[in-house]
């Protein structure tokens, strides 16, 4: 178990470093200069060689990713050049934002992937089944913003039920704690099901392909022969063990809902590191964009190496390997 783990740290380590120095290079190789930024106070050739000292621009690019390397390992993103304030404390404020959404699209996309999933696998064949694959195959494929815009012209338009954007109303800091918990859920319910919806697809159609091969096996045929019912059989013996391939699922979904979370909080104008990533693109911040995929690509990575350890405690064929 020692050793297993030990080879999957070592190889997310890896990993991590990988995705930081790929995405330092491009952003590095880019034609155009973050100097520009401050390009409307006409600045001289003297002031502007004078910034790309302090930023480290006129340093050798080696030079600037070593050294990239080693304050990125102590906790040091470096100072953000469009908004001059350090990008930790930056990407700090807004990780709860994210957090909360990335969670309530999770528990929204396997609630229901597991309620689609498993009714979808106990009536196999039948014209439920048929439907709830449909719709499934159709939340999968329809890309995240166009469910996101057809989401606000359904319930913030037509339907005005839901907020079309933000987190909290203009006037939240003048209700009560309870007020703005119900005003914070409020403003979570669209992109967070929206965010989930997306994903559940996938999850659906694989826990149901998994459920009916887990179905057939002759420990279930002992189950129903020793007279347990229908339902102890499905929830206690088959998806007990049609979950085990579902936490690799949870390891590849969870990058998607991260990812998803940039473009939900984008078109949701949601205060979370999608949103200020994207801000941080457009004005071509190269520590900010490095700092947000720094944290990105580390709880991505981190929840991998959790699955997989999820994976060996409940699998003995993995930690044994």
């Amino acid at each position: 178990m020692a050793a297993y783990l030990l080879r999957r740290l070592a190889a997310s380590l890896l990993l991590l470093l990988l995705v930081l120095s790929t995405v330092f290079f491009v952003l590095r190789l880019m034609p155009g200069d973050p100097i520009h930024l401050f390009e409307g106070q006409r600045l001289t050739p003297a002031q502007v060689h004078r910034l790309q000292k302090i930023y480290g621009l006129d340093r050798p690019l080696p030079e600037q990713y070593l050294a990239w390397i080693a304050a990125t390992g102590r906790g040091d993103f470096g100072v953000s050049l469009a908004q001059q304030r350090p990008v930790l404390g930056m990407l700090l404020e807004v990780l709860p934002a994210t957090g909360l959404l990335a969670f309530a699209a999770l528990a929204v996309e396997y609630s229901a992937a597991l309620l689609l999933g498993m009714v979808s696998a106990r009536r196999q064949g039948s014209a439920l089944d048929h439907g709830i694959r449909v719709v499934t195959l159709l939340l999968y494929s329809q890309p995240i913003f166009w469910l996101g815009l057809m989401a606000i012209l359904l319930f913030s338009y037509a339907w005005p039920v839901l907020p079309a954007g933000q987190m909290r109303s203009v006037d939240a800091d003048l209700l009560s704690p309870g007020g703005r918990l119900l005003d914070l859920l409020w403003h979570l319910a669209l992109p967070a099901l929206v965010t989930g919806l997306s994903a559940t697809g996938g999850t659906a159609r694989f826990l149901r392909a998994s459920l009916i091969e887990v179905m057939s096996q002759d420990y279930i045929r002992t189950a129903r022969a020793k007279g347990l019912s229908e339902r102890r059989v499905l929830w206690v013996h088959g998806l007990r063990n049609a979950a085990v391939p579902l936490i690799q699922v949870f390891s590849l979904t969870l990058p998607l809902l991260l990812s998803g979370a940039l473009i939900t909080e984008v078109v949701f104008s949601w205060p979370g590191v999608g949103r200020l990533t994207f801000n941080a693109i457009l004005t071509r911040d190269y520590p900010l964009i490095l700092g947000s995929t720094a944290l990105s690509a580390f709880l991505v990575i981190s929840c991998n190496f959790l699955a997989d350890l999820l994976h060996a405690l409940v699998d003995p064929r993995v930690r044994n390997a």
